[in-house]
């Protein structure tokens, strides 16, 4: 009998499942590949938001507990993801420096913002105001990871690529039993599918659509992550990763002209030189009204649980979330109030009226 059933191979089904298997506990993926959130994702680790100047939720345990993780992934799967990188905020006018130097001064913000302004200039950016470097920063190469991942897991016989069929469930003593399957929970990890699971569609996952370019640019010179209305990020050989918008309305995972056009306009207002699009991708991330995860297990199916709503942050909060849900489940230590699925169990009563839940 599996202990961990995880249905959904992104970053957060692999961040739970090196949990389970760092404990000595057997699992197996389900993933029909029909959610691709993780596979286009910026990848981007900062522990500032760089719009407001404030400080990630729990950023300073996510980020060790996220070092931790990949240096355990890339050791286990002989590939380097995690590529640790400045990340400078370019700077528009003298009020922003300000504004900047005013947040450093901040308890919480001044091990992450470094009050030394960066003077050096990158050809092809014009930055008369020059930038602000943000500390303990990077990018995991999300897209690398799931695919190392999963020859990792059909090496072992870990992984079922088909669709996930919720009434196929049955509640047993032990656990449950899916199929040829006896497992003592499942993990539901499937991001924005979450909208097609009875037990949990109550849950306000909004989902908000992320597009994405690779572009060429032989004339731009950068060795760092620049972050301003987009992040630009280097990826060698002339490439890189530019990106990324947000639309709450449209819900399709492929690019859009509406989506080209807009980062379109937003580079070329950073960039001074000509370059050329590669890659236009686009994904939907699983986001929350109230910018916390969702995680926690089911009020009535005690072997249920989800672990979901990383939206734009997922190669930090998926480590340290899976964590704190492992330990829920196998030592019953409580899951962090914000991001606990109890915040919503008037949600959960009214599905139960609905038929929902």
């Amino acid at each position: 009998m599996l202990d961990y059933l995880i249905v959904g191979c992104g970053l957060a089904g692999i961040s739970f499942a090196e949990v389970a298997l760092k404990n000595n506990k057997t699992i197996l993926f389900i993933d029909d590949k029909s959610q691709n959130s993780s596979k286009v994702a910026g990848g981007l680790y900062n522990p500032v938001i760089l719009k407001r100047f404030s400080e990630v939720w729990n950023a300073k345990e996510q980020l060790i507990l996220m070092n931790v993780f990949y240096d355990q992934v890339e050791n286990k799967l002989n590939e380097k993801f995690n590529f640790k990188m400045p990340v400078l905020r370019k700077f528009f006018s003298i009020e922003e420096q300000n504004n900047w130097f005013a947040a450093s001064d901040k308890v919480n913000l001044a091990p992450f913002l470094s009050t030394d302004l960066i003077f050096k200039k990158f050809a092809g950016i014009d930055s008369p105001y020059d930038y602000g470097e943000v500390l303990h920063t990077g990018y995991v190469d999300t897209a690398l990871l799931l695919v190392k991942y999963k020859e990792y897991l059909h090496q072992n016989n870990l992984l079922r690529e088909e669709s996930f069929e919720n009434d196929c469930i049955k509640f047993l003593d032990f656990g449950i039993q899916y199929k040829d399957i006896k497992a003592r929970h499942i993990i539901f990890a499937e991001g924005f599918g979450l909208h097609n699971n009875p037990f949990f569609n109550y849950l306000p996952l909004d989902g908000t659509k992320g597009e994405l370019f690779i572009i060429r640019a032989p004339n731009l010179s950068l060795d760092v992550i620049v972050n301003t209305s987009v992040f630009i990020l280097p990826l060698g050989d002339n490439l890189f990763k530019v990106g990324a918008t947000y639309s709450w309305h449209d819900k399709t995972s492929g690019p859009t002209e509406e989506g080209k056009q807009e980062l379109l306009e937003r580079i070329k207002e950073i960039i001074t030189c000509d370059f050329e699009i590669i890659e236009h991708f686009g994904g939907v991330r699983p986001t929350v009204a109230d910018r916390r995860p969702l995680i926690g297990t089911h009020e009535v199916h005690k072997s249920l649980h989800i672990l979901n709503g990383l939206g734009t942050r997922g190669v930090m909060l998926g480590p340290a979330l899976a964590q704190n849900l492992f330990n829920h489940i196998e030592n019953g230590h409580p899951i962090d109030r914000e991001a606990d699925i109890k915040r919503f169990h008037k949600r959960y009563l009214k599905s139960l009226i609905s038929g929902r839940s």
